[in-house]
């Protein structure tokens, strides 16, 4: 069999949203796949501060801030920060049309006034995993600071969140040529979330340029994950694998769902596809 190239989103397909332990289950596949000669990436929307934790399980590399970031095998593959222009115009169009913004940086993340109250209030049950990520992370660590103690630092990713998709909408038709939005399904909660990204990259084009540096044929990449953000790596892979609790418009994507994080998801899909053999389990 061909070695493989297998990508994983951490919220809500690797783990539970915000958290940062993986199950014995998943642990166990991946191990079990390394094992069989495939390679095995993170491929996140979270930056690298977010993803740290994770790096104690072995990986063959990892994609950061939907793709701003890219290392394989010790090696940094891309590192596309947005420009200060840029940065500098999306900050003063949120802004201005009452978006809650959060800077992703590579050693943390900086938020508005108020948000860490909004979240609080509205990020519950019916929340996508993105916004159960943003809350985990606010309740339990401090990766989450002040956008008044922001420096400058080169931002990846850009996390917005508005009461109405209209704000958004008015932003998004001012930024246009430049950027990206990626915007979650609608949320139980009374509220928009999504993030912008440069558009020289996403997850999808991150998830190709590793799969040549490794010269593995795109045929042979597989792909899981659960929200919006991941539809263009969904698309990119051989296989793209979404999570039963994933959001509705992946699901009709992609060209297989699997269990949920909860019911050992990556385990059954990697038995199922070979990526890792039943007679190694012990599980």
């Amino acid at each position: 069999m061909n070695r493989k190239a297998i990508f994983l989103d951490i919220d809500g397909t690797l783990t539970e949203p915000g958290s940062n332990e993986v199950p014995q289950s998943a642990v166990w596949a991946i191990s079990q796949a390394r094992r069989a000669g495939n390679f095995v990436f993170l491929c996140t929307g979270r930056n690298y501060d977010m993803l740290r934790p994770l790096l104690k399980y072995e990986f063959d590399g990892l994609i950061a801030s939907s793709g701003g970031y890219i290392e394989c095998q010790g090696k940094v593959l891309s590192d596309r920060p947005m420009t200060q222009a840029q940065k500098e115009a999306a900050m003063e169009i949120l802004k201005e049309n009452g978006i809650f913004r959060t800077v992703e940086c590579m050693g943390g993340s900086y938020t508005d006034e108020g948000f860490k109250e909004f979240l609080k209030k509205h990020a519950g049950e019916g929340s996508n995993s993105e916004m159960l990520r943003f809350r985990e992370q606010i309740e339990k660590t401090l990766h989450i600071l002040p956008m008044k103690e922001y420096k400058g630092e080169p931002v990846y990713k850009i996390v917005i969140i508005s009461q109405t998709l209209e704000q958004i909408q008015r932003a998004r038709s001012a930024m246009t040529d430049e950027f990206q939005f990626c915007i979650q399904e609608e949320n139980k909660g009374g509220y928009i979330n999504g993030e912008i990204l440069s558009r020289d990259y996403d997850k999808g084009r991150a998830l190709e340029k590793v799969c040549e540096h490794l010269g593995i044929p795109l045929a042979d990449s597989v792909a899981f994950g659960d929200s919006m953000n991941d539809i263009e790596m969904i698309a990119a892979a051989g296989l793209g694998i979404c999570m039963e609790n994933g959001s509705r418009t992946l699901k009709e994507k992609a060209d297989d769902i699997c269990p949920s994080v909860r019911d050992g998801g990556i385990r059954k899909a990697f038995l199922k596809y070979g990526l890792a053999a039943e007679k190694a389990a012990g599980f």
